[in-house]
C-alpha cells in the first residue's frame, strides 16, 4: 500500500485503530452478555420448565453444536463478506437470537434459541481477527486481539450482576431482551465508522503513514471469492489442525465457568441468585486482565529483540503454568477460596488464548486469516459441545472435582502439542 495516497478522512482521529479495538471489545462484551445471560437465570427457568442438569446440558449442547458448526462456516463467510458486511451480519443475527429467548416456553423451544445463538456468535472471532489484521502491524496484533478478547472477561463479569438484577426486578423475560437489544446500538456506530484503513475516512496521515507498509495489502483484505478449494488447503495444513487441536481442548474450559459457574455456586457453595449476582463475576476481571497483559507482553518481548514465535510460545507456557490451580477449587472448605482458585484460570485461560487466537494471523496470508481462524474456533466448539455433555452427566451423577480437574490440565497438555506441531520454522518470515 505504500503507493496509494491517503485516503480522503472527513475527520482524521488520532490513533485510530485503537478505536477500532475498542469497538472489537464492545462486540465481544456484547457477544459474552448474550450466551452468560442464560446461565444467571437458569435456576428460573429449570423451575419453570422443569429442567434437570441433563436437561440443562441438552440446552447448551444445543448452542455448541450450532457454534462448533457455523464456527468453521463464519470463516469463509467473513473472507467473502469483508470485516465490515460479515461483522453486520453476525451481531444482527445473534442480537435478534438472544431477544428471541423471551419467546421461550420449554426445554425444546428453549434450545432452538440457542442454537440460532450458536450460528450466528462465532463470526465475531474470525471478523474481529480480520480486522486486527487490517489495522495492527504483527508487532501490535497480539494487543489488538488482547484488547478485544478482553471483551469476552468484560461482558462475562457484567453479565451475573445486571442479568441478576434485571431478573429480579422485571423477570427473566427483560434480561434477555435488554442484553439483546444493545447488540442492535454498537451496530449503528460500527457502520458510522468502520472501513479497513485504504477506504477509512476516519484514519489520519499520521497514522497512515505508519501503517501503510505493515498492514496487509488491499487485495489480501479485501471481499472476494477464495479460490476453488481453499478452505481444504487451509483445513490440510499443519497450521492449522494444530490450532483446532489446541482450541479443541482448551476452549471447553472457559465454556465451563462461563455456563457452569453459577450452577456451581448454587449447588455445591448454596449461593442464592443475588450472591451469584455479587461475586460470580469476579473470575472474569481477572480474565479481563490477562486477555490485556498477555496481548501487550508479546509484543513487549519481541520490542526487546525475540523472534515472533518465541514471544508468542512463551506467553502460552505462562498461561498454561497458571491452569492447575484450578484443581484445588473444589477441594478447599470456603466458597472465596474457591472463587480465588477459579479467577487462575480465567487468568491463565486469557494469557493463553490471548496469544493462541493471534496465531492464524501470523501463520496464515489475509485471504486465509478469517477462514483459518473459524476452523480453529470450530475445534474449539466441538470440544465444548462434547464436555458440556459429560458435565451434566457428571455432576448430576459424581459431582464437580473430575470436571475441575480436567480443566487444571488441558492446557499444559494442549501446551506439549502446539510446541511440538508449530516449530518456530513453521512461522516463515514472520518468525525472524
Amino acid at each position: 500500500m505504500a503507493h496509494l495516497p491517503p485516503p480522503k478522512s472527513l475527520f482524521p482521529i488520532p490513533h485510530f485503530r485503537y478505536l477500532i479495538a475498542a469497538m472489537l471489545f464492545l462486540a465481544t462484551m456484547i457477544n459474552y452478555a448474550d450466551r452468560l445471560a442464560l446461565s444467571v437465570v437458569s435456576p428460573f427457568l429449570r423451575q419453570e420448565f422443569a429442567m434437570s442438569e441433563r436437561d440443562y446440558s441438552h440446552v447448551l449442547f444445543f448452542f455448541m453444536t450450532a457454534y462448533a458448526i457455523f464456527y468453521a462456516l463464519s470463516g469463509p463467510i467473513m473472507d467473502r463478506l469483508g470485516t465490515r458486511r460479515g461483522f453486520t451480519l453476525s451481531i444482527s443475527v445473534w442480537s435478534a437470537a438472544a431477544m428471541s429467548h423471551a419467546l421461550a416456553s420449554g426445554k425444546w423451544s428453549l434450545a432452538a434459541c440457542r442454537f440460532l445463538l450458536g450460528a450466528a456468535e462465532p463470526g465475531n472471532w474470525p471478523a474481529a481477527a480480520k480486522a486486527v489484521a487490517e489495522w495492527f502491524p504483527a508487532r501490535q496484533r497480539a494487543l489488538g486481539v488482547g484488547i478485544f478478547n478482553a471483551g469476552s472477561s468484560i461482558g462475562s463479569a457484567l453479565a451475573p450482576p445486571v442479568v441478576a438484577w434485571l431478573t429480579i426486578q422485571f423477570g427473566w423475560l427483560a434480561a434477555f431482551l435488554w442484553t439483546g437489544a444493545i447488540g442492535f446500538a454498537w451496530l449503528a456506530l460500527w457502520l458510522i465508522l468502520y472501513q479497513p484503513p485504504h477506504l477509512s475516512h476516519w484514519i489520519s496521515v499520521t497514522e497512515w503513514n505508519y501503517l501503510k507498509d505493515q498492514v496487509r495489502p488491499p487485495e489480501e483484505t479485501r471481499a472476494a471469492p477464495l479460490p476453488p478449494g481453499e478452505w481444504w488447503r487451509v483445513l490440510r495444513q499443519r497450521e492449522c489442525y494444530s490450532l483446532i487441536l489446541a482450541r479443541f481442548f482448551t476452549d471447553p474450559v472457559i465454556y465451563f465457568i462461563i455456563f457452569w459457574l453459577p450452577e456451581y455456586l448454587r449447588k455445591e457453595r448454596h449461593y442464592d441468585l443475588v450472591s451469584i449476582g455479587k461475586y460470580a463475576w469476579v473470575p472474569f476481571i481477572f480474565g479481563d486482565i490477562g486477555y490485556m497483559l498477555g496481548g501487550w507482553f508479546s509484543g513487549f518481548l519481541m520490542g526487546r529483540g525475540w523472534t515472533l514465535p518465541r514471544a508468542r510460545k512463551f506467553v502460552l507456557c505462562a498461561g498454561a503454568a497458571v491452569m492447575p490451580a484450578g484443581i484445588f477449587a473444589p477441594l478447599v472448605s470456603d466458597a472465596s477460596s474457591a472463587i480465588a482458585l477459579t479467577c487462575c484460570m480465567t487468568f491463565g485461560h486469557a494469557l493463553w488464548v490471548s496469544n493462541l487466537l493471534t496465531l492464524p494471523t501470523d501463520l496464515f496470508p489475509g485471504r486465509q486469516v478469517g477462514t483459518a481462524s473459524g476452523f480453529s474456533g470450530m475445534g474449539g466448539g466441538i470440544g465444548g459441545m462434547l464436555a458440556n455433555l459429560g458435565t451434566g452427566y457428571i455432576v448430576q451423577h459424581f459431582s464437580y472435582r473430575p470436571i475441575f480437574l480436567m480443566a487444571g490440565l488441558m492446557h499444559p497438555l494442549s501446551l506439549l502439542l502446539v510446541l511440538w506441531l508449530l516449530p518456530d520454522r513453521r512461522f516463515g518470515d514472520r518468525g525472524l
